[in-house]
């Protein structure tokens, strides 16, 4: 089975580099050989310049990462930009520490039921992208990850590192979303025992079930996020993806 043409590496990996010159890692990436992008900030750019550059190359996107405030307070300007990137996937990226509370949750709870209510039938799809910090909570008997994904409105990018951070298996873990999980996101971890960021391929998550369950259920994009990087997260990047396309074969 071929994943190729559903991975997309995620902006937030390069983020410094695009600060200083955002058209020419698009022009890197896609020579590398990505297909898409997962937009993370713009860092100042007009949404109609990135776009342009984008469409040149043929560079898809694979949804767009915005804070929770953007989404409840400029939720016009937020979908503007996913037409313009022909996107209707827009995920809430994380959350402040104030809000990590039980309190907290049920308040963003409610803000992303309220966005949801919003875009109903407009064919967006906003979504909730984890940490491992969501499974420190509990409400109602469940992780507050959990919590936060009960209504189908809201979309799931789970990640498998922070998955696998938290203590849990990954696959087991998004084996509860068959169907409603439009982006994955692919991350590995060190296996030297310090559980650190590292290039999908050389950590210790096994990605052959995961990459197999998501083609098998519904997974459009495996979006790849590497937070930090030992050297260049461009030649990370490039890792990651020619270790991908070698586990491509094993599919």
């Amino acid at each position: 089975m071929k994943i190729r043409h559903q991975l997309a590496a995620q902006l937030s990996t390069v983020r410094k580099e695009l600060k200083q010159d955002f058209e020419g890692v698009l022009r890197e990436l896609h020579k590398m050989g990505w297909t898409a992008v997962q937009i993370d900030g713009l860092h100042g750019n007009p949404a109609k310049d990135i776009a342009a550059i984008m469409n040149e190359l043929g560079l898809k996107t694979a949804g767009m990462h915005v804070g929770l405030e953007r989404m409840s307070n400029d939720l016009d300007a937020v979908l503007e930009e996913g037409r313009l990137f022909q996107t209707k996937d827009f995920i809430c990226h994380s959350l402040p520490d104030g809000l990590q509370t039980p309190e907290g949750y049920a308040s963003v709870r409610k803000d992303l039921l309220s966005v949801a209510e919003k875009v109903k039938g407009t064919g967006f799809r906003p979504g909730y992208h984890n940490h491992d910090f969501e499974f420190h909570t509990k409400l109602e008997g469940k992780y507050a990850l959990e919590y936060l994904l009960d209504d189908p409105a809201i979309y799931p990018e789970i990640d498998t590192y922070w998955v696998r951070k938290a203590g849990l298996d990954p696959l087991t873990f998004i084996s509860n979303y068959a169907g409603r999980m439009p982006i994955l996101h692919l991350k590995d971890m060190t296996s030297d025992g310090k559980e650190y960021f590292a290039e999908i391929g050389t950590g210790l998550i096994d990605f052959i079930p995961i990459l197999r369950w998501g083609l098998e259920n519904g997974v459009e994009w495996f979006a790849v996020e590497q937070d930090y990087c030992p050297g260049s997260p461009l030649d990370s990047l490039a890792l990651s993806l020619e270790n991908l396309l070698k586990l491509e074969e094993q599919l």
